[in-house]
């Protein structure tokens, strides 16, 4: 009787052995190496597995980016440390690419814009929407049920208390997530240097946008004549950015009469010049755009701060860099 049960026992155990000693050595010698460079890299990355960077996970970012495939400023949540990291270990120069947050481009909150209707149903943005495009008189309009915010790993936007997503650019990373989750299109990648933004996305006349929102953009062109840079422009109803023609110098959100230009006016930058450096040149009195700057040849100039606008196009002309921007404390022009 015991033999009957030892037999097969031993019979398997013995089969069991032999097989996992063949696994063993076939694991050794078919063994792929890993390129201790990639194990490198992934020890650096941030660990989120978010997929914001094109490839599945942190594990094939840092093969893709060591095989040359992705770029090494392609994580967006590690930002310009990690980068610099994958860099170093690779022993290449650092791409670094232009800083990126998110915006939500709509200030129709329940004080600003009507509804068509009342909706009672799933808290969702994308269920909500296809029902007459949503309950919000404007067909561009957030939603404020929270589709973004529930696709954010790092707690990074909220629903207001007046029902519109708003984004905290200290704990965004870029990973775009919440781009893709709004069914409105309304949210959108902008550099974060970038202080102005046009705050609408609606496309109806600025009739229409009167009738349903306070603060939508109505096409008026006040912010193009506004701008001494060329950087804005209408297109298909709508005040849009030209980022890289952008100053900051916030003149658009000062003179747009429904107040759809957003502008950070607490980091504003006025023009400071150092007397000892200034040669009395006249190089940045003769560029600035809003005669913010006075004084004579070879006498020092000031800066006259209630037209400072913070464009900074004096700082970059200025031969001896004599002239510094910095965050002054003062009253807005509205």
């Amino acid at each position: 009787m015991i033999e009957k049960i030892l037999y097969p026992i031993l019979s398997l155990g013995g089969m069991g052995l032999i097989f996992g000693v063949g696994l063993a050595l076939a694991y050794k010698r078919y063994e792929v190496k890993l390129d201790p460079k990639i194990e490198a890299v992934r020890e650096i990355l941030p660990g989120a597995n978010c997929g914001a960077c094109g490839y599945p996970g942190c594990d094939g970012f840092a093969a893709a980016v060591v095989d040359g495939e992705a770029s090494t400023s392609g994580c967006p949540v590690g930002g310009t440390k990690v980068a610099e990291g994958i860099c170093e270990i690779l022993g290449v120069e650092a791409e670094l690419g232009e800083e990126m947050v998110a915006k939500v481009l709509c200030q129709g909150d329940i004080e600003k814009a009507k509804d068509k209707y009342t909706y009672i149903g799933i808290e969702d943005c994308a269920a909500a929407a296809m029902l007459a495009n949503g309950p919000k008189a404007c067909n561009y309009g957030c939603l404020g049920l929270g589709s973004c915010v529930k696709v954010c790993m790092f707690d990074a936007i909220h629903i207001n208390d007046k029902g519109v997503a708003v984004v905290d650019e200290e704990k965004c990373t870029a990973c775009g997530k919440c781009v893709e989750a709004c069914p409105k299109n309304l949210i959108e990648m902008v550099p974060k240097r970038n202080l102005v933004q046009v705050t609408c996305m609606s496309m109806d006349k600025g009739k229409d946008v009167r009738g349903y929102c306070s603060i939508g953009c109505i096409a008026c062109q006040i912010c193009v004549k506004a701008c001494k840079f060329d950087a804005i422009k209408i297109e298909d109803n709508v005040a849009k950015i030209d980022y890289d023609k952008c100053t900051n110098c916030m003149v658009c959100a000062e003179k747009c009469p429904t107040k759809a230009i957003y502008a950070n006016f607490e980091m504003r930058k006025l023009a400071h010049i150092d007397e000892e450096k200034c040669i009395g040149c006249t190089i940045c009195k003769r560029n600035c755009s809003f005669e913010a700057i006075e004084g004579e040849r070879k006498v020092k100039h000031n800066i006259i701060d209630d037209k400072c606008t913070g464009c900074g196009i004096c700082a970059e002309r200025c031969p001896t860099d004599a002239i510094t921007m910095e965050v002054k404390e003062r009253v807005v022009k509205m």
